[in-house]
C-alpha cells in the first residue's frame, strides 16, 4: 500500500519538521524555567524573570503554531491517502467477479472499504506525527538528562524497559483480537445489510423476532471481543503512572541530595522533573501509537487481501470493435462453480443466429441462469467456449463485451435516483426520444406517466416504492436503451401478467428486430413464441427446436407444457 502515500509523502515529512519544530521547543522550556528560578527569582533578579519570562511564552506560541501545522499537514496527508485507498478498494470490488463478492460477503467488503481503511489511515497519522514526537522526546530528553546528572540515567534505565515490556506484551496479544474485531463487524454489517434489504420478507414472514435474536447474537460477539481489547489496554496506563511516579521519586530523592550538596541548583532539579515526565510521558504515548499501529496493520492485512485479489475474470482480450451481428454460440459447455464438484453444465451446444429470438426453459436449477452469464463472461466456463460473431468472448475486450450485451437479472436492482436516471444507467447521454422509445417497448411509460414526477419520479432504494414488475419494466427499459446487438432476459418478466408480456414481446419484434433476444423463463406462455426454445434438464440439453417441434417429440417439455396450461389454452 506504500504507493498510495507516496505522492503525499512531501506533505507528511513536512509535518514531521513542523513537530520536529515543536519538540525543540518543548524540550526548550525546562531549561528556561530553570533560569528564571535559579538565576531570577532565588537571586532577586526581577528583570530577567521578565524578559526570560515573555521569551518562554513567545517560545510557547511558536511550539504551539508548530503544533498546528504539523496536525495540518500530517492529517491532509492521512485523510488524501486514505481516500485514494478508499477509492482503489472500491474499483478492486467493482471487477471482481460473482464468486470473488460471494467468497468476500457483502458485509466484509463494507467493512473493509470504511472501518479498516479508517484504521490505516490513523496508523499513517500516528506514525508520521506520534512517532516523530516519541523518538525525539527519548533521544533529546535522554540526552539533556544525562547532562545534569549520570544518576538519572540510571532511574531512566531501570524505568524504561518496564515500559517497553509492557508495550511489547500488549502489541503481542492485541494483534489477533483487533483482526477478530474486524471480523465481528463484518459479521454486524451483514446481519445489518440483509434485513434492510429484505425488511419485507422479514415482516412478511413474521421474522422480526428471529432477526433481533439473530443480530443480538452477532453484536453481542462484537462487545465481547471489544471488551477484551479493553481489558487488555486499561492496564497499561495505570502499570505506566505507577512506574512514573516511581521515576520521579528516585529523581527528586537523588536531585534533592545534589541540591542539599550544592551540587545542583533547585531549577535544575525542577528541569530535570520535567524532562524525565517528557520521556516518559513520551513512551506511553508510544504504547498509544503501538495499539494504533496493531489495529491499523491487522486492517492493513484485509485490505490487501482485497487490492491483492486477482479478478478471476481477466481482462485478456485483443479485440476492441463493436460485436457485427450478434450470433451467439455455446461449443461443448461445461461449468462448475469455484469450490464445487458437481457440474452444473454439461457439454453444452447451441447456436443462436442474429436477430434470432431464443429461449430456455427448465425445472428450478437446471442451469438457465448460469448459462446466459457465460455470454458477458460473469463466469468462465471450465471447459468449452462461448462464441460471439465466431470470436471466443474470452477475445474481446471486456468493456468491449459488456458494452454491447444488455443483460436484466432475475432481480431488478434499481436505484435511489430519479427513473429517468435509472433508465439512462444503460446509455448516459441518451435524447428524451430514446428514454420514451425504451420505456415504450418495456411497457412501462404508462405507469411512469402515472407518478407524481413522470420520468423525474425519485425512486426509493432498492425500488421499495415500486412493484416486481414495475421494476422489471424499468429494468428492461434500461437493457432496450443500450443500444445492443444481444439483449438477454434472465427471467425478467415473471412479475408481468401475460398480456404485457405479450405485448412487451411484440414491441420487441416490431422495433428491434435486428436485436438477437435469449429468454429464460419458468412460463411455457413466455418462450412457446421464440423462433427457437432449449429445453434444459439437469444441466443438459435435452429438447431443441420451436414450441410444436418440442410439444410433439420432448416428453420433459410436454411435461412442463401440460402443467401449466390446459390443453386447448394454447393462445397464438
Amino acid at each position: 500500500m506504500l504507493k498510495y502515500i507516496k505522492k503525499y509523502l512531501w506533505i507528511g515529512l513536512l509535518g514531521s519538521l513542523f513537530m520536529v519544530g515543536e519538540v525543540l521547543i518543548d524540550l526548550l522550556q525546562p531549561r528556561m524555567m530553570a533560569n528564571i528560578v535559579d538565576n531570577g527569582i532565588l537571586k532577586g533578579n526581577e528583570s530577567l524573570v521578565w524578559s526570560v519570562g515573555l521569551r518562554m511564552i513567545g517560545v510557547v506560541a511558536l511550539g504551539g503554531t508548530c503544533g498546528i501545522m504539523s496536525g495540518v499537514c500530517v492529517n491532509i496527508c492521512a485523510q488524501h491517502f486514505g481516500n485514494d485507498l478508499r477509492k482503489a478498494c472500491f474499483g478492486r470490488i467493482m471487477n471482481f467477479s460473482f464468486e470473488q463478492t460471494d467468497d468476500f460477503t457483502v458485509g466484509s467488503l463494507i467493512t473493509r472499504t470504511t472501518s479498516d481503511v479508517t484504521q490505516v489511515q490513523n496508523m499513517v497519522a500516528q506514525l508520521i506525527r506520534g512517532g516523530v514526537r516519541c523518538l525525539m522526546f527519548f533521544v533529546a530528553g535522554s540526552s539533556f538528562l544525562l547532562s545534569m546528572n549520570v544518576a538519572f540515567g540510571r532511574v531512566l534505565l531501570c524505568t524504561a524497559p518496564i515500559i517497553l515490556i509492557e508495550i511489547a506484551i500488549v502489541v503481542k496479544r492485541s494483534g489477533p483480537l483487533f483482526l477478530l474485531l474486524q471480523r465481528r463487524l463484518d459479521r454486524v454489517n451483514s446481519v445489518i445489510g440483509e434485513n434492510v434489504a429484505g425488511e419485507r420478507v422479514v415482516k412478511a414472514f413474521v421474522q422480526e423476532k428471529s432477526e433481533i435474536n439473530r443480530f443480538e447474537k452477532s453484536n453481542a460477539e462484537l462487545v465481547d471481543t471489544q471488551f477484551k481489547v479493553l481489558i487488555l489496554l486499561s492496564w497499561m496506563r495505570p502499570i505506566m503512572n505507577i512506574v512514573l511516579n516511581i521515576a520521579t521519586v528516585a529523581v527528586i530523592y537523588i536531585g534533592g541530595r545534589e541540591v542539599a550538596a550544592r551540587n545542583m541548583e533547585i531549577g535544575e532539579l525542577m528541569a530535570a522533573i520535567t524532562y524525565l515526565s517528557q520521556i516518559l510521558n513520551g513512551m506511553m504515548m508510544l504504547a498509544m501509537i503501538f495499539q494504533t499501529i496493531t489495529r491499523g496493520v491487522a486492517s492493513g492485512k484485509r485490505i490487501k487481501e482485497v487490492l491483492a485479489s486477482t479478478p478471476a475474470i481477466s481482462d485478456g482480450g485483443m479485440i476492441d470493435v463493436p460485436l457485427r451481428g450478434g450470433s451467439v454460440e455455446f461449443k461443448d459447455v461445461s461449468f462448475v462453480y469455484p469450490g464445487h464438484r458437481h457440474e452444473v453444465l454439461k457439454n453444452i451446444s447451441i447456436k443462436v443466429n442474429p436477430g434470432e429470438t431464443f429461449a430456455i426453459i427448465g425445472a428450478t436449477g437446471s442451469g438457465k441462469s448460469t448459462l446466459v452469464k457465460l455470454i458477458p463472461r460473469f463466469y468462465d466456463t471450465v471447459k468449452g467456449s462461448v462464441l460471439i460473431d465466431g470470436e471466443d468472448v474470452k477475445s474481446y475486450r471486456l468493456e468491449t463485451l459488456r458494452s454491447r450485451i444488455a443483460f436484466v437479472l432475475q432481480k431488478s436492482e434499481l436505484f435511489s435516483t430519479t427513473i429517468r436516471q435509472n433508465i439512462l444507467i444503460g446509455k448516459e447521454g441518451a435524447s428524451k426520444t430514446e428514454t420514451e422509445k425504451a420505456a415504450r417497448a418495456a411497457q412501462a411509460e404508462e405507469f411512469i406517466l402515472e407518478q407524481p414526477q413522470g420520468y423525474d419520479t425519485p425512486v426509493a432504494e432498492g425500488g421499495m416504492s415500486l412493484s416486481g414488475g414495475q421494476k422489471q419494466r424499468i429494468a428492461i427499459s434500461r437493457a432496450l436503451i443500450k443500444d445492443a446487438e444481444i439483449l438477454v432476459l434472465d427471467d425478467s418478466t415473471s412479475a408481468l401478467d401475460l398480456g404485457t408480456e405479450a405485448r412487451l414481446f411484440k414491441a420487441l419484434g416490431e422495433g428491434y428486430g435486428k436485436l438477437t433476444k435469449i429468454i429464460i423463463a419458468q412460463r411455457i406462455a413466455t418462450v412457446m413464441r421464440a423462433d427457437k426454445i432449449a429445453v434444459l434438464d439437469r444441466g443438459e440439453i435435452v429438447g431443441l427446436g420451436t414450441h410444436e417441434e418440442l410439444l410433439n417429440t420432448n416428453e420433459v417439455y410436454r411435461e412442463i407444457y401440460n402443467s401449466q396450461l390446459k390443453k386447448g389454452s394454447e393462445s397464438a
